[in-house]
């Protein structure tokens, strides 16, 4: 079966299923996350106390950790849910947003290496190669000019992907112009999304909620970050083009999107994807 015929699969079992995720997540973008998580079709759930943490993934069929704004507080929490999620069998997705910009978020997503067994990271170029330990310059919690890659980088940025990928044991997919995700064996290139999705904020966040739905439904990770990153880039495409009738701006691109994702299809899957395996 090709990897769009597995995606479709995968969005056919989401709307049956109805996955409760739970997210740790940030301020900025958890009522994006959760609304991102409800128009796939999954049931987000948004605790952070650590009080709580265990019993909720417990119920839960996957786990998204997502370090945006990181205080003391939710580290904890981060690490413990993490923790019983592995005990219990439960997918952890992880996004290390800003991952090279501090020391706090450069110590904290360590211990989310070191301590906790991931199935998926997701972050753009700059943060997956400062937590590679190669040189990177961030911009905030965006990539660097210097870290954008571009075509001709693609074969290094797919070793990046594979090497690190190997090292933890889990899907690595690096979002940007062309999305790259790897097991270390497979890599796939993903060429859907519009610039306009960079206009708002929390669309890397939305992408990494879209994989720990699909997450929540297969134990095939490779194919979940693959069906959260295309489905993300194609619902971009989508919302651009009726945004350009009505001649909005990134307001109306944001509510567009969204719905874009909510009416997502298999035919819209099959037409629009445009992956390619190495």
């Amino acid at each position: 079966m090709n990897i769009k015929n597995k995606i479709c699969n995968l969005l056919q079992n989401i709307k049956a299923k109805k996955p409760l995720v739970h997210h740790i997540t940030n301020y900025v973008t958890v009522n994006d996350c959760a609304n991102v998580a409800l128009a796939i079709g999954g049931s987000p759930i948004m605790a952070d106390d650590i009080g709580e943490v265990e019993d909720i993934v417990g119920l839960s069929s996957a786990l998204v950790v997502n370090m945006g704004t990181l205080n003391e507080r939710t580290i904890k929490s981060m690490l413990t849910a993490g923790k019983k999620a592995n005990a219990l069998g439960v997918p952890v997705i992880f996004d290390p947003v800003g991952a090279g910009a501090s020391d706090l978020r450069n110590r904290t997503a360590q211990m989310m290496i070191n301590e906790v067994e991931l199935a998926v990271i997701r972050g753009n170029m700059s943060e997956i190669k400062s937590i590679s330990g190669l040189e990177s310059k961030t911009k905030g919690v965006d990539v660097s000019e210097r870290d954008i890659v571009q075509a001709k980088d693609l074969e290094h940025a797919s070793n990046i992907a594979r090497k690190l990928s190997n090292n933890l044991n889990c899907v690595v997919a690096i979002t940007g112009a062309t999305d790259i995700i790897s097991d270390g064996k497979k890599a796939f290139f993903i060429d859907n999304g519009h610039p306009m999705l960079s206009s708002i904020t929390g669309t890397g966040c939305m992408c990494t909620s879209l994989i720990g739905v699909y997450s929540a439904v297969t134990d095939d990770y490779l194919s979940a970050a693959t069906a959260g990153v295309s489905s993300m880039g194609i619902a971009g495409e989508i919302a651009y083009h009726k945004l350009i009738k009505n001649e909005e701006g990134s307001g109306g691109f944001r509510i567009k999107l969204m719905d874009s994702i909510y009416r997502l299809s298999a035919d819209d899957i099959m037409k629009r994807g445009k992956i390619n395996e190495e």
